[in-house]
């Protein structure tokens, strides 16, 4: 696993990532205890998005996702006990070692790209100027994430018009129930899905 403070070169480790990605499209997320189980003995799933935990036992979770040999990426919004404020990504970074970060505010994101860590940021599709957004990231000279996530994933359409026009890969999460929900984001031009359904993780 990458670990900010032995981290290569920026571009050797979005590589490494994206490969990751690449080799299996389809993404493990995480929301409990039960969730955390099931896939960590499934080999061909190598991202895990962890979206649950406390400041407690967040460094547990990682801990065991890197003893399966997996790549370990936290919610860093929804840990319990965590402040916004970027301080809390030198946490994750230094103290918990996840792999990278997933948020919802470009300024967690960019304190991640600096420390090394691998980056997901996260969209909610609830307008046009979500899309607009997304279209806009690096306009305003902050970091591009890794890639960037948006949910819902069932649109196809707004899907693909996001995918032609983002400067870096895109993840459909949210509401991915079946393998036509899969083909259909893949087919859209998503680079992966990300999912809490362990059916669909199956396929």
């Amino acid at each position: 696993m990458i670990l900010c403070e032995h981290c290569g070169g920026r571009e050797k480790m979005n590589k490494e990532f994206l490969d990751a990605i690449e080799a299996n499209p389809i993404i493990a997320a995480v929301k409990d205890e039960q969730g955390l189980q099931n896939c960590l003995g499934r080999e061909e799933l190598t991202v895990i998005f962890i979206l649950y935990g406390d400041i407690r036992s967040i460094g547990g979770i990682v801990e065991r996702i890197h003893q399966a040999g997996k790549i370990a990426m936290s919610h860093i919004d929804l840990i319990t006990g965590l402040s916004s404020k970027e301080v809390s990504v030198d946490y994750i970074c230094k103290n918990i070692h996840a792999d990278g970060i997933i948020s919802t505010k470009a300024s967690m994101i960019n304190r991640a790209k600096k420390l090394g860590m691998y980056t997901v940021l996260r969209f909610f599709l609830i307008d046009s100027m979500a899309i607009k957004n997304i279209e806009n990231l690096g306009n305003q000279h902050e970091q591009l994430p890794d890639v960037v996530e948006v949910l819902p994933g069932l649109m196809p359409k707004i899907l693909k018009q996001i995918c032609k026009t983002s400067k870096v890969p895109v993840i459909a999460g949210g509401l991915i129930s079946d393998k036509e929900d899969v083909m259909g984001a893949l087919g859209a031009g998503a680079a992966a899905v990300s999912t809490t359904n362990q059916k669909v993780w199956e396929l």
